[in-house]
Order: structure tokens, then sequence, then C-alpha cells
């Protein structure tokens, strides 16, 4: 996690939801910054309407920066309070961010309140103006990861007992990750190079339906379920190759993790990816929706071994060069003074 120069922002942070100890919540915590739980319910919650505007009243912020569907709740306070500069980033395609409530909500704030859309990708900025206008003006700031703990910490282990070649997909168990492709596709592959094994981390209400799927392939053997885990780096140090068949995404940490990690990378040409994966030269690029596309890029580099790890390396050196979480931090910063000095004219 990067934060701002402390010298120049006093921040801020916060958390629609309650406490509950996650990683994150430890880092900012550690970062020593002033953070506010509002306990929101699950679905809708008007309150967190009068709560935000009671924090924006005492902590008097010139710049409100919101993620993902918290505009709808901190746009009329923001407003209320006068808050000069405000900034919401787009994570996925516009389509997607959003429900039908929220995509008024943005259509008023890109329009009439003020607000700067950030886009994560330049793909996703094509997305936030063809649904909200061509007119707005939506800066792009690629989310980036700490490359340095990826990159000093994965040391392959020297003792690798698995000789199969591993790959490996970090998500979450929901339609957008489409793990249905994945294993089809897989299934194709192993029959031709059946030295594979195929790891699966995360969870989520998909899960059963791929186990069952699984099963039905006869797989099991070859599909390794890992849950949720706080071991990403070692995961990603013990695979060959990362893999995301996805339908949509916006910029997937993941992708930047794995080749930071010096991991070739095969993925959909969904959102973001194909400005972040070079074809060819640090992964391989497929269609969406085709698993006979996905299974011959499996097979191509399953079968070559000089192609994954040139990729590999490849990618590693883009990773650190385009994607590092302090060239995100900046890029922020900047757009802050800038803002800041538009609204002071």
């Amino acid at each position: 996690m990067e934060t701002t120069n402390k010298e120049r922002f006093e921040v801020a942070a916060v958390s629609l939801f309650p406490e509950t100890g996650t990683i994150l919540e430890k880092e900012i915590r550690e970062k020593g910054l002033k953070v506010y739980f509002l306990n929101k319910h699950l679905g809708p919650d008007p309150r967190m309407v009068y709560k935000l505007y009671r924090i924006f009243k005492e902590y008097k912020p010139n710049i409100l920066h919101t993620h993902r569907y918290v505009l709808r709740y901190a746009l009329l306070p923001a407003l209320l309070c006068r808050i000069p500069v405000k900034i919401h980033t787009v994570h996925s395609i516009a389509e997607k961010e959003v429900d039908g409530i929220g995509k008024v909500i943005h259509w008023f704030a890109f329009h009439l309140g003020g607000v700067v859309p950030v886009s994560i990708s330049q793909q996703v900025a094509n997305t936030v103006k063809d649904l909200y206008g061509k007119n707005i003006h939506t800066p792009v700031i690629y989310n980036g990861i700490p490359t340095n703990h990826f990159v000093n910490n994965s040391h392959r282990l020297t003792q690798r007992i698995n000789k199969n070649l591993i790959l490996i997909h970090i998500g979450r168990f929901a339609t957008p990750k489409n793990h249905h492709l994945l294993i089809e596709s897989f299934s194709i592959a192993v029959k031709e190079h059946p030295n594979m094994e195929l790891w699966l981390v995360g969870d989520g209400p998909l899960r059963p339906e791929i186990e069952k799927l699984v099963k039905e392939k006869e797989l099991e053997n070859k599909v390794k379920f890992l849950g949720v885990r706080s071991d990403i780096l070692q995961l990603l140090s013990e695979s060959d190759v990362f893999i995301l068949p996805s339908d949509w995404e916006g910029v997937p940490l993941t992708v930047l993790e794995a080749m930071a990690t010096g991991k070739p990378v095969i993925a959909t040409t969904v959102g973001g990816v194909s400005e972040l994966v070079e074809d060819g030269r640090t992964g391989i690029l497929v269609p969406p929706k085709d698993p006979k596309a996905l299974a011959q890029a499996i097979l191509r580099l399953a079968k070559d071994p000089a192609m994954r790890e040139s990729m590999g390396k490849e990618g590693q050196k883009r990773a650190i060069e385009k994607f590092d979480i302090k060239q995100t931090a900046r890029q922020y910063e900047e757009l802050y003074l800038k803002l800041l000095k538009r609204e002071k004219l």
C-alpha cells in the first residue's frame, strides 16, 4: 500500500463497513492514517449519507476520492459541504461498475456535480465516455502494486517436489472470472500434455458449480481448489504460468502480481488486460469465451520452457517500469494538486 506525501497531504480513510481485521485495514493502521468505520448494513443504507456529512463537516477535506458504489452516498454530503475537489476512480468497465441507480448518480456527478472520473486503463476510459458522454474528461491512472515486494521475494523453491507444470488462477468464483471456460480449456489441453496441474485460488458463490464440473471432467487429480490464501506470493513463486479467462476486467492486479513475480500470463483480451500484457512478449492474449484458443495458448507455453522464461523476464521488467504503486500515488498527487489549483483560480 502506498500513501501520498505526508508533508503535502493529511489523509483520512472512510470505510462504510465495520472493521473486520483485513490486511488492508492493518496496513492503514500501520501508516498512521485516521480511519472511520461506518458500520453499513448490507444493501442500501441511507444512514451513510448523514454519517458522511458529519465526517465531512468535522474533517473539512479539500479533496474527496471515492471508489465503486460509494459515490451514491458521498455526493450529496460533498456538495453540501462544498468540498472543492471530488474524484471518483472507475475500477471496471463503466457498464459493469454500478447498477442502474448508480449510473444515474454518476452521470449527474460527472456532468453537474464537479466530480472528475479517473479511469484505471484506456479501455475503461473509453467505456466511461461511451456510457456518460464523449465530452467527459477522464484521466487514466493505472492501478499499481508494490513491485519490489514481488521481485525481491519471489525466489523459486530450491527443491521443487512437484514436477508438473503448474497453471495458477487467482480470483473470486463469480461470473466475470469465467471458471467454466478455464476448466473446459484445461480439459482440452491436459489430454495432449498430461503433466500439468491447475491451481484455483479463491472462493465465491460459483465454487460448488466448478467443483462439480471438475468431477464431471474427471480432473480431480489435476485441479486443486486452494481457497482463500494469504501466501499469494509463495503460490505464484511455485507456479509456472498465470492464467486469466475473464469475460470482463478493469486492470486486474493479479496479472501485475504475476508479472512482477516473473510469470508469463495467458489472458483474455478484455478491459485493460491488453494494456498490461504484451501479446507474444510477456504473455499470450486470446479472445474471450474461446476454449480452443485458450487451450492452444496453454499448450504453447507448456511445450516451450524457453518461451515461459523469456516472457516471465520481460513481464517482470514491464511491471517494474510501468505499474509500480509509487507511480500510481505520484500521479494521483499531481492530479490532486492540479485540480486544487484550478479551483483556487
